[in-house]
């Protein structure tokens, strides 16, 4: 397949183009410099590759949840560039959870099949999922609904893997005695969860391509930091 995934849910810009076997990436800054860099980043990927976006199968982007900003720069630009290929007539686009991105990058450093997907949400939180590993089916489903929440509250069973950046962040409130893997979602993971989501069905046309955010704020007011503040204390 000729594939395009990119990621900008984290710190960390992310690319990478399948091309009939080979793969080309690209690594950068993430966050707010990603509304400058990826598009760019993304045409002399291509150019290095020696294709063009009109001879791609589809788009795959980490729709989240993570920076809002990088979420609609990345959103924002999966749309457009699905928007303008092939003479107007478009490409499909693959929206795939930034945490299940996590757990495939813990899947492909460790074998981990049973993984508590974690990324940094900032305000204290973290935004967490439980994903499972299908080796009949090759692809990881979602145990339940993904959840924002204190680090104390994230739960690990026995025989689970903590997987993510958060713990990186939070220390011993998250999961202590866990188990636990450094992981971050990456285009390459994205990469290799495409082909059998593809196959599913869950390409989407480009106006339906939509971020998915979690949490609806982007910062705490005065108020609730204080609170929150007093609670720690």
């Amino acid at each position: 397949m000729r594939l395009l995934a990119f990621d900008t849910s984290t710190e960390h810009l992310s690319i990478a183009l399948a091309l009939d076997g080979r793969v080309f990436t690209h690594a950068g800054a993430g966050g707010a410099q990603a509304s400058h860099t990826l598009i760019p980043a993304i045409l002399a990927l291509l150019q290095q590759a020696g294709t063009a976006l009109d001879a791609l199968d589809a788009i795959v982007f980490g729709q989240g949840p993570g920076s809002f900003t990088g979420l609609r720069t990345a959103c924002a630009v999966a749309q457009g560039l699905a928007f303008g290929a092939r003479g107007g007539a478009g490409l499909p686009v693959l929206p795939v959870p930034t945490l299940l991105a996590v757990a495939e990058e813990a899947r492909a450093a460790q074998g981990c099949a049973r993984v508590i997907a974690t990324l940094d949400a900032r305000m204290d939180e973290v935004y967490t999922a439980a994903c499972a590993w299908s080796a009949a089916q090759q692809r990881w489903a979602l145990q339940g609904e993904l959840h924002l929440l204190a680090p104390e509250a994230v739960q690990v069973p026995a025989g689970w893997t903590l997987a993510g950046n958060a713990a990186a962040v939070h220390g011993a409130r998250l999961a202590p005695g866990a188990a636990q893997v450094a992981a971050l979602p990456t285009a390459t993971a994205l990469l290799r969860l495409a082909p059998v989501l593809l196959a599913a069905g869950q390409a989407v046309a480009a106006d339906a391509a939509l971020p998915l955010y979690v949490r609806d704020k982007v910062a705490q007011t005065t108020a609730e930091r204080a609170a929150r503040k007093e609670q720690a204390a």
